[in-house]
């Protein structure tokens, strides 16, 4: 819902990866925000109105993500789409940080307006949804934990790290935690802790999706 420059990059994003995506907003005219030749499934309307959102595929949704320029219709939309629909992956944009800590008490992953957020809103929605993550000194960093996929079982830890971008600050494991060392290697059922920069999220995707994945 809400096709900014986020919402329209997010959605370019996603069809590029192979999902099926619909976007709604209010003005029909935002939409010339996509690129030349690209085509999408647009819908005209409030996005906390249930017929629009039933129109849009709501109720067959892998994920729902509000990122139009008001606090109040993201959060009402992403309440409805977790509560009515039940759909299991939501994300909202929200501006203000003393509402978004309130927000993620209701499981409600909030991403703040920053530059990388198309990159950020992918990440929550295929890796960091029911895991922790929080946005450092001013969104430059991002702290994200994930559970371990299965085609890293077995792998070092630091073979995911990349000087001054990516690292692996800690693992959980079987109820207690650690640093990792040089020879640490990940585990089946670990939860890894990774900090970032914004300039790597896409890096880090890559190498959190499995091989054989096709987006």
């Amino acid at each position: 819902m809400g096709c900014g420059r986020v919402g329209a990059a997010t959605t370019v994003a996603l069809a590029k990866r192979g999902h099926s995506v619909a976007i709604i907003d209010k003005r029909a005219e935002a939409f010339e925000k996509f690129p030349p030749g690209f085509t999408a499934r647009t819908i005209v309307g409030p996005g906390f109105d249930r017929t629009v959102l039933e129109d849009a595929g709501i109720k067959e949704a892998g994920g729902f993500v509000a990122v139009s320029n008001g606090d109040n219709s993201n959060i009402v939309s992403a309440r409805i789409a977790r509560e009515h629909y039940h759909v299991p992956k939501v994300v909202a944009r929200i501006y203000d940080p003393r509402r978004a800590e309130i927000y993620e008490k209701l499981s409600i992953p909030t991403i703040a307006s920053v530059r990388w957020a198309a990159s950020q809103i992918q990440f929550l929605l295929f890796h960091g949804m029911e895991e922790t993550h929080e946005s450092l000194a001013g969104g430059s960093l991002m702290h994200f934990a994930v559970d371990v996929p299965e085609h890293l079982v077995g792998r070092r830890t630091n073979s995911l790290e990349v000087d001054g971008q990516i690292e692996v600050t800690g693992i959980e494991r079987g109820g207690t935690g650690f640093i990792p060392v040089d020879s640490s290697t990940f585990q089946q059922d670990d939860v890894v802790h990774f900090m970032v920069t914004k300039d790597a999220m896409e890096q880090l995707d890559a190498v959190l999706q499995h091989p054989g994945d096709d987006g």
